[in-house]
């Protein structure tokens, strides 16, 4: 049974990823190893990220929600937009090529480097516990999430976007970026259950993700 158990949240975190992969067309061509160099990309992103907040961002360890350290920490999610563009610029195509190369290697990365060991340890205990299939579920969220926000950078390092278009991407940008750090403030001030904080990011994604996704049609469509 907790076999069982690992082979479904297995399955609901890693192949949406895989679908992704094959529908999206980046296995037409042969873009493993560019997803491969996005995700070593990412690694080494998220360990400057983890000097940079151990040097200045101490851990908190007071009873009270430290607001101001928390969005100082989250301001470095920044860093992440900045190894988007990295991965973008180093591969030639078109733009929702590099756009889905660079998320799904961002993601993946991810996936593995945060969910994979708890997932193989945890779902595969004695006892049924929800947060593996939570777990699993928020995996998805994550790569939408770095979809969008490939998206935002391909379109905000554009020259020729238009000038109309620019102050609505950089909005997005600003949400994509403090998104974790508005949510974890709102669950903490609601005190929301696992679920309804979950919904809640998936939620707050979607909107992200349909406005990105008007944005990304217009401007296509408008230099077409």
């Amino acid at each position: 049974m907790t076999l069982f158990h690992f082979g479904n949240c297995f399955a609901l975190a890693y192949f949406p990823y895989f679908i992704t992969y094959k529908c999206s067309g980046l296995s037409e061509y042969n873009a493993f190893w560019k997803c491969v160099q996005a995700g070593v990309t990412y690694l080494f992103v998220q360990l400057c990220k983890m000097l940079f907040l151990a040097t200045f961002f101490p851990t908190w360890e007071g009873g009270i929600y430290d607001f101001i350290g928390e969005f100082m920490k989250a301001s470095v999610d920044v860093a992440d937009l900045i190894g988007l563009n990295l991965v973008m610029s180093r591969n030639a195509g078109k733009g929702e090529y590099k756009i889905m190369v660079a998320a799904l290697g961002w993601a993946t990365a991810e996936l593995i480097m945060s969910r994979c060991i708890p997932l193989w340890v945890g779902a595969r205990g004695i006892e049924f516990d929800w947060k593996y299939i939570q777990m699993s579920i928020d995996s998805n969220i994550s790569l939408v999430h770095y979809i969008v926000a490939s998206a935002q950078v391909w379109m905000i390092t554009r020259y020729d976007l238009y000038h109309t278009y620019r102050p609505a991407v950089l909005l997005l940008m600003f949400l994509s970026v403090y998104k974790a750090f508005v949510m974890e403030t709102f669950v903490h001030l609601c005190s929301l259950g696992s679920w309804t904080a979950l919904l809640a990011r998936a939620l707050v994604t979607g909107l992200l993700a349909l406005s990105t996704l008007a944005l990304y049609v217009a401007a296509v469509n408008v230099h077409s």
